[in-house]
């Protein structure tokens, strides 16, 4: 709560205006341009919190993992690689690999079944979602999750 706090003032902060020391610029380099600054980090926090009080311990960190891996690599292969934009300026192959990223990561963690099944609901929640992913698809995963673990 201490760390969602204080990412609520800090982005406030910028916001309006002023220049903090680091996170201005780590904001400056990461941040879309069009963004409320840091409001992808919040919405990852507040994902974060709601299945911490609603999920049982052992598929949240599981379920965080979706969301970092899933929402990085949709991301970077999307603009580095996408070719064919299908919904929401997101491609095919961004999520594609996303999925498949996000299900070899998971064998670590969970069994190959429920690895499967966070992965694709995810991804497809990821690349369907009108809302802010950061904060539905830990919540799909968690569901996911735990009916499989």
């Amino acid at each position: 709560m201490i760390a969602l706090f204080a990412g609520f003032i800090l982005s406030d902060a910028v916001q309006r205006g002023y220049t903090i020391p680091g996170i201005s610029q780590i904001l400056e380099r990461l941040e879309r341009r069009d963004a409320v600054p840091g409001k992808g980090a919040l919405f990852f926090a507040l994902g974060a919190l709601f299945c911490l009080i609603f999920f049982p311990t052992d598929v949240v960190f599981p379920a965080l993992v979706v969301l970092a891996l899933l929402d990085s690599v949709t991301t970077i292969v999307g603009v580095r690689y996408g070719r064919h934009r299908i919904y929401n300026k997101k491609s095919l192959e961004g999520s594609a690999a996303g999925i498949l990223v996000t299900f070899v990561v998971l064998l670590l963690l969970v069994p190959p079944g429920a690895a499967l099944a966070a992965a694709v609901v995810a991804g497809l929640v990821e690349f369907a979602t009108p809302v802010d992913d950061n904060l539905v698809v830990p919540v799909a995963a968690c569901l996911v999750l735990t009916l499989f673990v």
